[in-house]
């Protein structure tokens, strides 16, 4: 019996011992640990990689080292514990540790993105191993809890990042220039309540999304508020803008206070907003070769109001991120606050677009909702469209329904859009001429136009 007992103990302090094998292998991933870019002064996700040890006995990790020590950007975290250097490690038989890295990038005097490096070395029984850090860091204009007056002007030598909301004060006109990047923080809304313009171009748009670049948060609808244009404002005109990700894409509140539209819109792209894409209460918009594309309800013109839409693509499909369930368009001459219907005149006009959305969830692509005796007037010319049945109330000249407008691609699974129209769309040659002479990519409109925002060549 003593002796059995004794076997039993050696068999464990054998089964506990170290491995001094300088074949004695760990598994620690990819040679290299990459960070999105990351904007200067305002720190980084945590990335982290696994440390394994796949033998059957185990090792001890006798340095584990942040080679820039403690001037790098970088900084490590190794099972909880904060530091540049960790040295004899004890790793059990197939156990594993996680180190967490984080960056901080230095403010620099380059505009264009620029690249940081650093490694991780790791040494067991004569071994030596390098884990490559790197990091692209981006200085950036910070705009923070800000109220913009007088007249501005934002270029494209740096992105804007905006952290905690800014105002466009009345009578305030901001300008941003062609190629811009605005990036938002998850609590900062862009207010306006004097006049935004922007001069995108095909070649160097305007882009508003998250301050998140890193994989997957860049992607995710939601990230941020989106842009509010307030009673006061005024005069406003986008061009070539790229609205992404936000939780609502463009509101504009009451009409204008001049002749002029409160919002034109031109070749501009709003994608992926959790909520609405373009919500207007009781305004003006002239929208022109213009995607609202991929949002919870791509369009709501409620409480009345004057719009005019050409040339536009209107289209939704249920990814992992958004679930198409509202019709792509809604449009209503109420608005009701506190049990208390307020009704106002609505004169909304499409012409030369598609309205559609992929089949299951959404019956009727296009609603009118009326109440009241004011002015319920939405008008279709030449329009294709998805609904069941013919929407209530809407005036229909020259348009086409339930037949598909035939898009270049849709793939739902890679998350991949072409709204552009395949040889032989029911969209093709089936417009009426308008004072818009190009497409969204600038491309000629020949002979009748096709719907859409795009002609097919």
């Amino acid at each position: 019996m003593l002796l059995i007992v004794l076997l039993i103990v050696f068999g464990a302090c054998r089964k506990e011992s170290f491995t001094n094998s300088k074949e004695a292998r760990l598994t620690i991933g990819n040679d290299s640990l990459r960070f999105d870019t990351v904007f200067t002064s305002a720190g980084s996700i945590t990335e982290y990689f696994l440390i394994k040890n796949n033998n059957k006995q185990k090792i001890n990790i006798s340095n584990l080292q942040l080679m820039g020590g403690s001037a790098s950007a970088f900084k490590m975290n190794v099972d909880g514990s904060q530091g540049t250097q960790f040295n004899n490690i004890e790793l059990a038989a197939n156990d594993s540790i996680y180190v967490f890295v984080r960056v901080n990038i230095n403010p620099t005097a380059a505009n264009q993105p620029f690249l940081i490096r650093d490694s991780i070395k790791l040494e067991w029984n004569g071994n030596t191993s390098f884990k490559q850090l790197e990091a692209y860091g981006q200085n950036a204009h910070y705009i923070r809890s800000t109220i913009l007056q007088g007249n501005i002007n934002w270029t494209n030598d740096k992105p804007y990042v905006i952290l905690g909301g800014m105002i466009v004060d009345t009578n305030a006109v901001l300008t941003i220039q062609k190629g811009t990047r605005i990036h938002l923080n998850a609590d900062a809304p862009f207010i306006v309540d004097g006049t935004l313009i922007i001069n995108g171009t095909k070649a160097d748009s305007v882009v508003f999304r998250s301050n998140r670049l890193d994989d997957p948060y860049r992607d995710y609808p939601g990230s941020w508020p989106g842009i509010y244009f307030r009673g006061s404002s005024i005069n406003n005109q986008l061009t070539y803008t790229y609205i992404k990700n936000a939780y609502q894409g463009i509101i504009v509140e009451q009409p204008a206070t001049n002749s002029n539209p409160k919002l034109t819109l031109n070749n501009c792209v709003l994608d992926n907003i959790y909520d609405i894409g373009l919500f207007a209460v009781n305004s003006s918009i002239n929208a022109n070769n213009c995607l609202i594309t991929n949002c919870g309800n791509n369009i709501a013109l409620l409480y009345g109001g004057s719009y005019n839409f050409n040339h536009c693509t209107v289209a939704s499909f249920s990814n992992s991120f958004v679930q198409h369930k509202t019709p792509a368009l809604i449009a209503s001459n109420f608005v009701k606050q506190n049990n208390t219907i307020y009704t106002a005149a609505l004169n909304a006009v499409f012409t030369n677009s598609i309205i559609w959305g992929d089949e299951g969830l959404v019956d009727n692509e296009v609603v009118l909702q009326k109440e009241g005796v004011a002015a319920a007037n939405l008008t279709l010319n030449n329009v294709l469209f998805r609904s069941k049945t013919d929407p209530a109330s809407v005036l229909l000249n020259n348009s086409i329904k339930n037949t598909a407008p035939a898009f270049d691609s849709i793939d739902v699974a890679h998350r991949y859009y072409s709204f552009k129209l395949k040889a032989g769309s029911p969209a093709v040659n089936k417009g009426v001429a308008s004072s818009l002479l190009t497409d969204f990519d600038g491309l000629p409109r020949v002979g009748l136009p096709d719907l859409g925002a795009y002609e097919k060549q």
